[in-house]
Parts: structure tokens; C-alpha cells; sequence
């Protein structure tokens, strides 16, 4: 720490959040243990910040869970260093300070990772002096994750928001993810409709046929669902239904999957008078 700085304290509602910063909000033991520490001994760890404008506002670049439990806790003043940072060395402070905590979602090293790297290479475009290294091993001189799987995960971010939900619910596994990462944006839209109405996921060999039909230009809807209807290992036979065939049978706001809840339930009121009839 530079001789120089000094902690102050600074009124919560002067403290702003930094610019797209890619960490959520979550709860859960490490959460309710930061919580606890706070409320019993106040923030003894002070946020890192910098000068935002003249109005007396910063922007923080460490520390936003403590800020954000110090305001629910109605803590009104909170320790800060106060920092002049470039746009790129605060970014790169903002993302080392996060990426090592537990439990990230793929997501949320997906864009701080995008994020570092962009950075990273502003400071070499003003010609930084990085020796031999590239920017990207700059980016994973920090962190737990290798050159390679950096880049991966950073891959993950031209994923359309549907699809990248479903690697962080875990519906979607990381590696098809990135395979699916290649896809157009229209051919992700087209596969998370047919993800929706067959209720099942790429795997991974799957998902890598789909960018090459892809890469051939040749991925439209009837592909996805030929590659998709492919028996996988340990899969269930299933009875499937082309979506304009029944659509008309339902009301236009109808999703997918409330088209084939409500078949369910029909088949199950079916059922129930069948079993009636044969008494």
C-alpha cells in the first residue's frame, strides 16, 4: 500500500457501484457469515474507491458485498482507501479482488474475465512494457484458471442470455456450452425453442455437430431438431410432436412447455375416465 493513503470514512450514499461490474447479489453460508462479522465487529477491512466526479461521489472498485451489507445493515459511514485509477487499472483491481471467491457463477468468470482481458490489452495498446508475456497471461497470472480455460470461459459470453442461464442452473454443462458459444445468434435463439419443447440439452457431441453444420452455414430449425432427437446415452425414449402441428390447439401466448403441460393434464383426465369406465 502506497505510504500515502490514508483510510477515511465515507457516507454510504457517496459510494456508487462500479459500471457493469459482472458479480451478483447472492445469499448462502459465506454470505450470512459476512453479514454476521459486520454486524458484530463493522467493516474492519476498508473498500477500496475512487474519485467518481466532483460532487464528493466514488466509485467502488473493492468491496462491494461489505457495502452492500453495510446498507442493509443501516450502517451509514463505511472505511475506504480513496485511489486515482485508469479505467483499466481500476477494472483489473476490480476483477482480482473477486475472482477468487467461492462459488462464481460461470457467467459471472465469464464477463470479469472478458473484462480483465480488454483491459489488459488498453494498457498494452498505450505500450505498457509486458516483456514477453501476452495479454492473456497477464489476465491468468492472477487466478486459479489456465490460459486455455480462460479463454473458454470467455467464450461462454457470446452465449445469448437464455442459453447462459442454463450453464449457470447447471442445465447446460460448460464444455457443450463453449461449443455452443460458435453458434449465430438466430441458430442459439432456434436452439433454445427446440431446448424448451424437447426438454433436453445438448450433449457434447451434439452440441459439436451443431457448430459444424453451422460453420457450413447449413443450421436451420430442422437440423437443430434431427441432432437434437438423437438418442443420447442413459436417455429416455420419448414421444415427440411437431410444434405447428398442435399449436393450433392452443392459445397464442403458449409456450412450449405449457403446451405440453397441458397435454399432460388432458392425457391424465383421459386416463382417470378410462379407469373409470372399466369398473
Amino acid at each position: 500500500m502506497n505510504n500515502k493513503e490514508t483510510i477515511e470514512n465515507i457516507s454510504t450514499e457517496n459510494l456508487i457501484p462500479f459500471k457493469n461490474h459482472p458479480f451478483k447479489s447472492r445469499s448462502g453460508n459465506e454470505q450470512e457469515e459476512l453479514k454476521n462479522s459486520i454486524s458484530a465487529q463493522g467493516t474492519i477491512e476498508p473498500l477500496i474507491v475512487r474519485p467518481f466526479s466532483s460532487e464528493g461521489k466514488y466509485e467502488v472498485i473493492s468491496g462491494h458485498r461489505r457495502l452492500e451489507i453495510c446498507k442493509e445493515l443501516g450502517v451509514t459511514d463505511v472505511p475506504v482507501i480513496a485511489r486515482n485509477m485508469t479505467d483499466a487499472e481500476a477494472v483489473i483491481m476490480m476483477v482480482d479482488s473477486n475472482i477468487q471467491r467461492e462459488s462464481l457463477l460461470p457467467s459471472e468468470k465469464a464477463f470479469a474475465y472478458k473484462m480483465k482481458l480488454e483491459a489488459q490489452k488498453a494498457i498494452e495498446k498505450r505500450g505498457a512494457h509486458l516483456g514477453h508475456l501476452k495479454s492473456r497471461d497477464i489476465v491468468a497470472r492472477n487466478s486459479d484458471d489456465s490460459r486455455e480455460q480462460i479463454r473458454r470461459y470467455i467464450r461462454l459470453t457470446y452465449l445469448i442470455p437464455e442459453l447462459l442461464k442454463m450453464v449457470d442452473e447447471k442445465k447446460i454443462a460448460f464444455t457443450p456450452a463453449v461449443e455452443l458459444s460458435y453458434l449465430q445468434e438466430d441458430e442459439q435463439q432456434l436452439l433454445y425453442s427446440e431446448i424448451e419443447y424437447a426438454d433436453a440439452t445438448p450433449s457434447l457431441s451434439q452440441a459439436q455437430r451443431l457448430r459444424s453444420v453451422s460453420k457450413q452455414g447449413l443450421l436451420n430449425r430442422d437440423v437443430i431438431s434431427t441432432v437434437m432427437s438423437e438418442e443420447k446415452a442413459n436417455q429416455k425414449e420419448q414421444v415427440r410432436f411437431i410444434a405447428e402441428d398442435i399449436r393450433k390447439y392452443f392459445p397464442n401466448s403458449y409456450t412450449n412447455r405449457d403446451m405440453q403441460q397441458t397435454i399432460i393434464k388432458l392425457l391424465e383426465k383421459w386416463q382417470r375416465n378410462r379407469d373409470r369406465g372399466a369398473r
